[in-house]
C-alpha cells in the first residue's frame, strides 16, 4: 500500500481553471488519509505560488471557492508545494512574491527521486 502521493502539476492550465480543482481536492484526501503528500508545480502551472494568481482563478462556474482556497485546504491538511527551479524566473516568482503556502523549490531530479521511491503513487495533471 502506498505511503505517499506525489504530484506533478505540469500540462493543467491556468488559462484553463477548470483542470485544476481535482489535483488539489485530491491531495487534500490524500492527506486527510494520513499519506504523505508532495505537489511540484512546473511549467504554466508554477504561476500559481505567485501572490494574486490562484486566488483570482475559479475551477467551478459558480466561482463559489477560488482555486487558492482549494489550494489553501490542501497545504492545510498537510500537503507540501514546491516550485520547479526553471520556472521561478519565468513566472516571475520570487520570496517577496511567492505565496506563503510554498514549501521550497525542487527540480526534476527530486520529483523522480520521489517518484521512484517504493510505496509513492504518482499523479500528474
Amino acid at each position: 500500500m502506498a505511503h505517499k502521493v506525489v504530484i506533478m502539476l505540469l500540462n493543467a492550465s491556468p488559462e484553463v481553471p477548470a483542470t485544476l480543482g481535482a489535483p488539489f481536492f485530491q491531495a487534500t484526501v490524500a492527506a486527510a488519509m494520513d499519506l504523505e503528500v508532495e505537489i511540484y508545480f512546473a511549467s504554466r502551472t508554477a504561476a500559481l505560488l505567485r501572490k494574486g494568481v490562484a486566488e483570482n482563478l475559479f475551477p467551478g462556474r459558480d466561482r463559489s471557492k477560488s482555486l487558492y482556497a482549494f489550494m489553501q485546504d490542501a497545504h492545510q491538511a498537510g500537503a507540501r508545494f514546491y516550485l520547479c527551479g526553471g520556472a521561478m524566473e519565468e513566472n516571475g516568482i520570487t520570496a517577496d512574491t511567492a505565496i506563503p503556502e510554498l514549501d521550497g523549490v525542487r527540480g526534476g531530479a527530486a520529483f523522480i527521486g520521489a517518484a521512484i521511491e517504493d510505496g509513492v503513487l504518482t499523479l500528474t495533471y
